[in-house]
C-alpha cells in the first residue's frame, strides 16, 4: 500500500501537469483566434476566386487547358499530405496519416506508381519509418508560409504533370467544421475538375463582361487557383491542429483535476486510518498498563 508521503508526491505531480496542460490550452487558444482570423479573412477571396472560374468555365471548352484534361491509362500519382509539426492534439494527426496510407493502399490496387510530398513532421516521421516513398517534405511552415512559396510548390507540381511525371495529384489535409469537429479531406488538385454544376441558377443568369478573353482568363487563374486550395488547406490544417490541440488540453487539465480529487480521498482514508492505528496502539497500551 502507498505511504502518505508517496501519495503526496503524486498529487503534487498531478498538479504540476494540470499547470502544464492549461497554459497550452491558453497558448493553443490564443494561436488559433488568430488563425482563424487569417482563414476568414481568407475565404472570401477563395469563394469568389472559385465563382469566376465557374463562371469563365461555363464559357469556354474544358480542353482549353492541360490541367483541365483527363488522362487515360493513369500510372503515376502523387499526394501532398498534411500533419502538424508537434503532437499532443489528440487524433488530429493520426486521422490524417491513416486517410494518407488509405490513399496509398488504393493507388497500389490499382497498380499505380504513388508519391508523397508530406508537410509536416508527425507525417515526414512516421511515412520514412515505414519506408513509403516520399518526394519532398517540408516542415515548421506553417505560420511562415507565403503565397510566393506556395506558387513555386504549385509551378513545381505542374511542371511534372505537363512532363508526364505524373499523371494526377491529390491532396489531404484537415477541415475545420467547427471546435470538436475536424475532419480529414481528400481532394484532387491535378487535374482540375470541372467547374459546371457548382453555378446556381442566380450565378447563371448573371453577365460578365472580361477583358481580355473568357479564354486567355481561364488559362491564366487555373494554376492560381491551385495555389488557392493549397493555401487553404494551410490555413485550415493550422486551425484544426490548434483546435484539436485546445480542447484536448481542456480534456487532460479537466482529467487532472479529477485525479487530484481521488488521490486526495485516497490520501484522508489513508491519513485517517493511519490515525485510528495510532490511537488503538494508545488505548491497548493504556489498558495493559492498567492490567499490570
Amino acid at each position: 500500500m502507498a505511504t502518505l508521503r508517496d501519495i503526496l508526491r503524486k498529487i503534487t505531480a498531478v498538479k504540476k501537469t494540470q499547470q502544464i496542460t492549461r497554459a497550452m490550452s491558453m497558448v493553443a487558444t490564443v494561436k488559433l483566434r488568430a488563425t482563424q482570423t487569417r482563414l476568414e479573412k481568407f475565404t472570401p477571396y477563395a469563394r469568389r476566386f472559385r465563382d469566376v472560374l465557374s463562371n469563365l468555365s461555363s464559357r469556354v471548352d474544358s480542353d482549353i487547358h492541360p490541367l483541365m484534361v483527363k488522362r487515360e491509362g493513369v500510372s503515376k500519382v502523387e499526394l501532398l499530405h498534411f500533419t502538424a509539426d508537434r503532437g499532443l492534439c489528440g487524433s488530429f494527426n493520426t486521422n490524417n496519416i491513416l486517410m494518407g496510407e488509405k490513399w496509398v493502399n488504393e493507388q497500389k490496387k490499382l497498380g499505380r506508381e504513388y508519391g508523397m510530398n508530406l508537410i509536416g513532421k508527425k507525417g515526414r516521421d512516421y511515412y520514412q519509418k515505414r519506408g513509403f516513398n516520399i518526394i519532398t517534405t517540408h516542415t515548421h511552415l506553417y505560420g511562415a508560409v507565403d503565397i510566393s512559396f506556395i506558387n513555386n510548390m504549385t509551378m513545381d507540381f505542374i511542371t511534372r504533370y505537363t512532363d508526364k511525371d505524373m499523371d494526377e495529384l491529390y491532396m489531404i489535409y484537415a477541415r475545420f467544421i467547427n471546435m470538436g469537429k475536424q475532419e480529414p479531406t481528400l481532394v484532387k488538385l491535378i487535374p482540375i475538375e470541372p467547374f459546371h454544376n457548382e453555378i446556381s441558377i442566380e450565378k447563371k443568369a448573371m453577365e460578365y463582361l472580361y477583358e481580355p478573353s473568357a479564354q486567355d482568363l481561364l488559362i491564366e487563374l487555373l494554376p492560381k487557383h491551385i495555389s488557392v486550395q493549397i493555401l487553404n488547406a494551410f490555413l485550415q490544417n493550422e486551425v484544426s491542429e490548434y483546435a484539436a490541440r485546445m480542447v484536448s488540453m481542456d480534456n487532460a487539465t479537466r482529467n487532472c483535476k479529477d485525479l487530484v480529487q481521488d488521490l486526495t480521498l485516497i490520501y484522508n482514508k489513508a491519513r485517517q486510518a493511519a490515525i485510528t492505528a495510532e490511537l488503538m496502539d494508545i488505548v491497548g497500551g493504556a489498558e495493559a498498563v492498567k492490567k499490570a
